[in-house]
């Protein structure tokens, strides 16, 4: 190596005194010190290039022998120090962080962790990655709440848990499990597991918001006369509805709170019985006479009022 190599890798002089090197020395430790640029690889290389032209310069026997052989200075007798490179120091004598980036200055503020016992900082404690899957549920589950057997992996690992589904989660939405998803470093703590949740469709019901939707087969005689008969629900069972006379198709009755449960607020919405009108597709004689008879009963039609104004 040339002679003057290390004064080029600190920017001093041969004829630097002993504190201009020092000083040249702390300036560029500040600028290039791993705990300043943790993942920046030259800044690395060129904190260990100074590193080791103040291990050299900073000591007054060293730079003697380096001014004279160059860089066979450390086959000529046996030296001092040993030619140890320290972290934050040198041969011209240990020079910590607070030397260098000041008294003031806290690496526990600045990166978020304590410092080692030569001055380095620790590493940050990380958090682990969050990790994505996918479940589908029950119509009944998603709306009411329960349970569901989960298996992923995380970090190579299989995993087996049991979740509980919210009432009232819709199709698309996710559940946070917090902890649950790649470990952290560091100390840092484990990500999370995010879950998007598909609700399976119900032979009967169908959502809309947090009510529910029934559709209710009638006959033509059922809708006219009025009826009472018993319809579903989906967490009491069976309960008796009652159909006033003159019910028209589409029409919507309500059941009052046997929809599902709203999850900030807590309400629960209504179930709505949906009247469709159903008409025979084959009359028996006797049928057809009676629709006969009603027909010539001159009885208004419902058209009329509608078209005719």
């Amino acid at each position: 190596m040339p002679a003057d190599d290390y004064y080029q890798s600190l920017g001093v002089s041969k004829s630097a005194s002993q504190e201009e090197i020092r000083k040249a020395y702390k300036k560029l430790a500040r600028k290039y010190h791993p705990d300043v640029k943790p993942d920046d690889k030259a800044a690395a290389t060129k904190f260990k290039e100074i590193q080791e032209a103040y291990d050299v310069l900073g000591d007054k026997e060293k730079r003697q022998k380096y001014d004279q052989y160059g860089s066979a200075w450390k086959n000529v007798g046996a030296g001092t120090g040993g030619g140890q490179h320290h972290w934050a120091g040198g041969g011209g004598g240990p020079v910590d962080l607070d030397d260098i980036f000041g008294g003031g200055f806290d690496f526990q503020d600045l990166f978020g962790g304590g410092r080692g016992s030569r001055g380095r900082a620790q590493p940050r404690p990380r958090k682990g990655a969050d990790l994505t899957t996918e479940i589908h549920v029950d119509f009944d589950i998603a709306a009411l709440g329960g349970k569901h057997d989960l298996s992923y992996r995380v970090d190579g690992q299989p995993q087996q848990i049991t979740i509980t589904i919210p009432a009232g989660i819709e199709s698309g939405k996710q559940i946070r499990l917090a902890g649950q998803g790649s470990a952290g470093s560091a100390g840092g703590p484990a990500g999370d597991l995010l879950i998007t949740v598909q609700v399976g469709v119900h032979p009967w019901f169908r959502r809309d918001g947090n009510n529910l939707l029934l559709d209710l087969p009638l006959t033509a005689a059922e809708a006219a006369l009025g009826t009472q008969l018993e319809v579903p629900t989906l967490e009491e069972g069976p309960v008796v509805l009652t159909v006033p006379p003159g019910t028209s198709s589409g029409m919507k009755l309500r059941l009052k709170e046997k929809g599902i449960v709203d999850r900030k607020t807590k309400q629960i919405g209504d179930q709505f019985v949906v009247v469709k009108i159903v008409s025979p597709k084959e009359l028996t004689d006797e049928q057809r006479k009676l629709y006969e008879q009603l027909q010539e009963a001159g009885q208004e039609h419902p058209r009329t009022n509608l078209w005719n104004r």
